[in-house]
C-alpha cells in the first residue's frame, strides 16, 4: 500500500472510530452528533440564521441543515424566531433544553478529546494538524473548520 493510500484509509478509519465513540457516548442523550454539533454551534455562535448556521457546520458541509434543524425544533432542542426588523429574517437558537443538553454534551466531548490527547501524547500534533488543514483548505468542510478557528481566535470567550 503505497503511503498516500495508507493515509486516506487511516484519515477515514480515524473518523468513523471517533464517530463510533461519540454516537455511543450520546445515545443515552437521545442526539446523533450531528444533532451534538448543531447544539455545540448555537452554543458557541448563537444566535444564527440557517445559513449562517451551515457556515459552521462540518456534519452537514455544502448542504443546507434544514432537515436537522427541523427535527431539533421539533424535540424542542432549538427554536426559531423571526426578527422584529424582518420577517424573512430567521434566527435559530438553542431552548433552555437545548442549552442543559449542550452542557452534557460538552462533558461528553472533554472525554473524547482527554482520549485523543492521551493517544497523541509525545507525539507532535502541531505536523498532523498543519497537513490536515492544508489538505482540506478550500473545501467545504475544511471552510467550516477555519470558520469556527476563526472565531475562537477573535472572541476567545
Amino acid at each position: 500500500m503505497r503511503p498516500a493510500e495508507e493515509l486516506r484509509y487511516l484519515i477515514l478509519a480515524a473518523q468513523r472510530e471517533g464517530n463510533r465513540l461519540l454516537a455511543q457516548a450520546l445515545r443515552p442523550l437521545g442526539v446523533t452528533p450531528s444533532q451534538a454539533e448543531v447544539v455545540r454551534v448555537l452554543q458557541q455562535h448563537g444566535p444564527l440564521t440557517l445559513n449562517g448556521l451551515g457556515d459552521l457546520l462540518v456534519c452537514e458541509s455544502g448542504n443546507s441543515p434544514s432537515r436537522l434543524v427541523d427535527r431539533m425544533v421539533t424535540a424542542g432542542l432549538v427554536s426559531r424566531d423571526v426578527a422584529a426588523h424582518d420577517r424573512r429574517h430567521v434566527e435559530l437558537t438553542l431552548t433552555e433544553e437545548g442549552d442543559r443538553l449542550g452542557r452534557r454534551i460538552v462533558e461528553i466531548e472533554e472525554e473524547l478529546y482527554a482520549t485523543i490527547d492521551g493517544a497523541s501524547a509525545g507525539r507532535d500534533v502541531g505536523e498532523v494538524l498543519g497537513f490536515l488543514r492544508t489538505f482540506v483548505a478550500g473545501l467545504p468542510a475544511g471552510q467550516a473548520v477555519a470558520r469556527r478557528a476563526e472565531s475562537f481566535t477573535r472572541d476567545p470567550a
